[in-house]
């Protein structure tokens, strides 16, 4: 089974809230929280050209209407 479609979503994740920004996570829960608000943020804020300017919960959203 490949695991690419996983490595390439941890990739950004580490990307664009990790790195350069270690001094941001005093504790393990300062970083559990931040991972959450970011996968929130993935899900339903982050607007992806490839599904028409939606996000992916609007575009599954709108897909199954």
């Amino acid at each position: 089974m490949d695991n690419g479609l996983m490595e390439n979503f941890f990739g950004i994740l580490k990307t664009e809230m990790f790195y350069d920004q270690e001094d941001n996570y005093k504790t393990i829960g300062d970083l559990i929280n931040a991972i959450k608000e970011y996968i929130y943020y993935y899900n339903h804020g982050r607007i992806k050209e490839k599904l028409k300017g939606l996000s992916p919960v609007n575009y599954r959203l709108q897909s199954s209407n």
